[in-house]
């Protein structure tokens, strides 16, 4: 195993990690995160304000913008920081990386596939749906194993 596909694989377990401790966290309550925590810790929204030294107004203005994803990072690094909270920020996968790379590898590899599929088709030597299967696998694993730098190309 190459630098190259170790340093990869640091990168997906430490993305791998946040997914198991944050997948579902990642998701605001239908209040947005941060009147969430304003509310838990019994804080209105004058309060706030006062700790911030901006308007209610403001305040409530900042609580609609997360909800509909206008707000600044460093407003809610503000708003949680008046609160004594701490922002975390994070991009979290639906799923597993390797996962991710493996649904996209199968996607390139029936592209492959099917390109050749056709001039096969044409010169009477189709395969079986069970070797296009093994074939699209055996295709996959071998993107997944030399990453091509075109893997996440829309063509």
């Amino acid at each position: 195993m190459g630098i190259e596909a170790v340093v990869l694989k640091q990168y997906q377990n430490k993305v791998n990690q946040a997914l198991k401790q944050f997948g579902d966290y990642a998701v605001p309550t239908s209040e947005g995160w941060l009147k969430t925590v304003r509310k838990a810790l019994g804080m209105s929204g004058s309060q706030l304000a006062t700790r911030l030294g901006v308007t209610k107004g403001r305040v409530s203005q900042a609580e609609s913008a997360e909800l509909t994803g206008s707000a600044t990072l460093k407003s809610i690094q503000n708003m949680a920081q008046a609160m004594d909270c701490r922002f975390v920020y994070a991009v979290i996968p639906e799923k597993e990386i390797e996962s991710l790379i493996r649904d996209r590898a199968v996607l390139k590899a029936k592209e492959q596939i099917k390109a050749a599929s056709t001039q096969m088709a044409l010169e009477a030597q189709a395969l079986s749906d069970e070797q296009l299967a093994f074939e699209v696998d055996r295709l996959a694993s071998e993107i997944i194993e030399k990453m091509p730098s075109d893997l996440w190309n829309d063509e």
